[in-house]
């Protein structure tokens, strides 16, 4: 999958990504295994070319490949070439999460790969995933090499203006201004009661996300960040004493904590980071200024929304998240 413009879509993907991580909303745990015909590549790309192979595609299907549409606009161009590509960080359960008891694409699963498939079926092309780590997926969606980001994104400004964002299509049951907040250890309940407390403590989140960008505004103070791949690799963080509290989705942290009875973490009690309502629920990321393909995938939500399906996907994945032993 690599090709001849593979150097120029990493220098703009590294530049635009370094860009977005000031701003997914609900974190997983499982990362994706590492096999022969599972390399990542100097992008952080996950390829399914095997070691040493060669590619045999046209230069039409590398500037397919690179986002170069060859039709007026990029709708037009996922019709004409018959597939969709989707970039996703299969590492956020329920939404996007490895099956490891699978091969191939069908090892990836969870609401936003329903959601991607659906979007496919729709459209009447073939979907092509395209997994990845979470700033890759920013990176290829604001140099236009993919089509869409469906990887559990939320509303940030500067999200907003560095790609198109779709309507949301899940917002929970929570109130959200309670939806987030922050994990720590039991045994430092007497020291952190408080964003006062916090000023000499390690914070950490996952890098690229909302969080993050909580963390950024309403805890100016805490100078000592620490951003992870993971919300999980940022439980276990704090778990293991090497960071102090961890910004989260209170509803992912709970079913943490559910799943592991044994972790001596608990979440921060009466502290809530502020959230405009208005901008809450997850979204798909679409390539800045493609109206006809947002439009469309708009359309697409609104008959997701309007059957309920959405939430009828993230309750199934969630229970098979749990059936793997995955924590959700």
């Amino acid at each position: 999958m690599k090709k001849t413009s593979l150097l120029l879509a990493i220098g703009a993907s590294l530049s635009l990504s370094s860009y977005l991580l000031s701003g997914c909303t609900i974190p997983g745990a499982q990362a994706a295994p590492r096999t022969e015909s599972s390399l990542i590549d100097p992008a952080g790309e996950t390829s399914t070319e095997p070691a040493g192979g060669t590619s045999t595609e046209s230069a039409e299907e590398t500037a397919m490949e690179t986002g170069e549409a060859s039709a007026s606009n990029r709708l037009e161009d996922i019709l004409e070439r018959g597939y969709i590509e989707v970039a996703t960080e299969p590492a956020f359960a329920p939404n996007e999460f490895i099956d490891p008891t699978k091969t191939g694409d069908d090892q990836y699963v969870g609401a936003d790969i329903e959601l991607a498939n659906y979007i496919a079926e729709r459209l009447g092309v073939e979907l092509r995933l395209k997994p990845m780590d979470f700033t890759t997926v920013l990176g290829s969606i604001t140099t236009g090499k993919y089509d869409l980001a469906i990887s559990a994104l939320a509303y940030t400004p500067e999200r907003a203006e560095a790609m198109d964002l779709s309507k949301g299509y899940y917002y929970g049951s929570e109130d959200p201004q309670t939806a987030y907040g922050l994990l720590i250890r039991k045994e430092d309940a007497d020291q952190i009661q408080s964003a006062a407390d916090l000023a000499d403590k390690i914070i950490t989140f996952q890098n690229g996300s909302l969080q993050e960008q909580l963390v950024e505004e309403q805890l100016p103070e805490c100078k000592n960040r620490q951003p992870v791949s993971s919300t999980n690799d940022g439980f276990l963080l704090v778990e293991a004493g090497r960071a102090d509290a961890a910004a989260a989705h209170l509803k992912m942290a709970q079913l943490y904590l559910d799943s592991n009875p044994n972790s001596k973490l608990m979440i921060l009690p009466d502290f809530y980071f502020s959230v405009d309502p208005n901008t809450q629920g997850t979204r798909i990321g679409i390539p800045k200024g493609e109206d006809e393909l947002t439009e469309r995938i708009n359309e697409i939500i609104d008959e997701v929304l309007e059957q309920d399906l959405y939430n009828q996907w993230y309750e199934e994945y969630t229970e098979y998240a749990k059936n793997l032993g995955i924590d959700v």
